[in-house]
């Protein structure tokens, strides 16, 4: 009988070739001829560890932001707070330059030394619109067969304000224009948009 190991599999045979030694494989252990055509795909391993974003010592809730990307690249907008993973909460608010509550990148921002005081601001609302969800876009019910042939070229119908989100916005901006207000300039500096000229030199520049 052949031996076998303690786990049950049947062990390989030893054969001496002059001084040395060679221990060959038990032919149930031996390597397959034939191999699948395809290779089997498997799950890379994510070596790489998600670490809490940690803000800027500048971004302080109540500082002016200077916008360097998107559709309102340029306004200057007001922090209300930090979210997860480097997200800021801002609005500019909409009356005064058109912004509204919205989320912004922290690395696409310049903090300035204006600041604005965020006494009176409902919290509970601010709370209510930095949560999940309430960004998510609704999902649109596809159309299809003829209605869809026939709306290939036509323009995209504008989606209305939900009136929660309207309600939100004028609770937080009611607040923060009485605080802007009683600032002088405050207001202009808002409503004006930041853009650099020829010979500008923005590391010189104290913002």
């Amino acid at each position: 009988m052949s031996a076998k190991h303690v786990s049950g599999t049947p062990a390989g045979k030893t054969k001496k070739f002059g001084k040395g030694e060679r221990q060959i494989p038990h032919h149930s252990q031996k390597a397959k001829k034939y191999y699948p055509a395809e290779d089997e795909v498997k799950a890379k391993k994510v070596r790489k560890t998600i670490h809490p974003a940690k803000p800027r010592a500048t971004l302080q809730p109540g500082t002016i932001l200077i916008l360097l990307a998107g559709r309102f690249r340029g306004k200057r907008v007001v922090l209300l707070k930090h979210l997860p993973q480097g997200i800021l909460l801002v609005t500019g608010p909409f009356k005064v330059n058109g912004v509204p509550l919205r989320r912004v990148n922290a690395r696409y921002v310049i903090a300035t030394s204006a600041k604005v005081e965020l006494k009176g601001i409902d919290s509970k609302t601010v709370e209510k619109v930095g949560g999940e969800g309430y960004f998510a876009r609704e999902k649109k019910e596809e159309t299809k067969g003829e209605e869809a042939f026939f709306k290939q070229g036509e323009k995209p119908e504008k989606k209305p304000v939900a009136s929660a989100r309207a309600s939100d916005q004028k609770a937080v901006d009611k607040a923060l224009l009485s605080n802007i207000k009683s600032e002088p300039h405050l207001l202009e500096y808002l409503r004006s948009s930041f853009s650099l000229r020829k010979g500008d030199r923005p590391h010189e520049m104290k913002w």
